[in-house]
């Protein structure tokens, strides 16, 4: 399949849900899961195709800025559709569609120096691949706490914005989900950080520090908000910030280090 007719089908699939979804959030009308989600699979199996060269070239792994925000957004629409399977959150398509639009089309355009990886064994590769899976899934808790925090505020001041709180699964729900994100993603990033110190050499060099550094601060911040949750009963608001400020960390130290070695230095 040609890049281009990839990137053209991908697009129409993300366009359509999310205008679909959002019609029928705004206008009370159910939302047609299995067409959505259908699309959503379609769209991500062209994602792929579009994506796939851009990362697998003939000099090597290219995991630049752009294609990194492309393969998250990727992941995260995967890990959406799987959430969606068993619990009720389709409504969040209306987020998830759009920002896989959005990655895929700055994976598209955007262009970046990179170092080829080559010769990447085994063991590296399922930390790249774990670590992008937590990643995307971490994400997902992050805006699962942006609609929890929103959710607390309007259930508590009753204002104008109650509509969209009426189109969210109850409050016990979205908490019961939030947590099954992080601790989903608190174990992929647990493996992910195992890996890299077994398998990546020397993770303190310059060029990877504040990757290691900001992604271990989360994980120990993940890691305490589940042991807050089981043992003092942390929830609410608190679980929300949290998961906010830790999510922060490990953004800073994913995509903020690539920012800086690719962008600025």
């Amino acid at each position: 399949m040609p890049v281009l007719l990839a990137f053209v089908i991908a697009s129409m699939a993300y366009i359509v849900v999310s205008f679909h979804i959002g019609w029928a959030l705004t206008t009370d009308k159910p939302i047609h899961k299995n067409a959505s989600l259908g699309l959503l699979l379609v769209g991500m199996l062209a994602h792929v195709v579009l994506l796939y060269p851009y990362i697998f070239t003939l000099y090597g792994l290219n995991f630049n800025l752009f294609n990194v925000l492309s393969l998250i957004s990727v992941f995260f629409l995967f890990f959406y559709v799987l959430f969606c399977l068993y619990r009720p959150i389709v409504s969040l398509g209306i987020l998830a569609a759009p920002t896989a639009f959005i990655g895929m089309t700055v994976g598209y355009i955007g262009r970046a120096p990179y170092q080829p990886l080559t010769d990447v064994g085994l063991g590296l590769e399922a930390h790249i691949i774990l670590s992008f899976a937590a990643y995307c899934v971490l994400l997902m808790a992050t805006v699962q706490a942006l609609f929890l925090r929103l959710q607390i505020r309007e259930l508590k001041h009753h204002t104008i914005h109650r509509f969209w709180v009426n189109k969210l699964p109850s409050l016990q729900s979205m908490e019961g989900l939030l947590f099954d994100m992080i601790l989903v993603g608190f174990v992929l990033l647990s493996i992910a950080l195992g890996l890299g110190f077994v398998y990546v050499q020397d993770l303190f060099a310059q060029h990877i520090v504040h990757k290691t550094v900001f992604s271990v601060l989360s994980w120990l911040l993940f890691g305490a908000l589940l042991l807050g949750n089981w043992r003092a009963g942390w929830r609410g608001k608190r679980a929300a910030n949290i998961t906010i400020y830790a999510f922060i960390l490990l953004a800073i130290g994913f995509v903020g280090s690539k920012f800086v070695l690719e962008l600025v230095l």
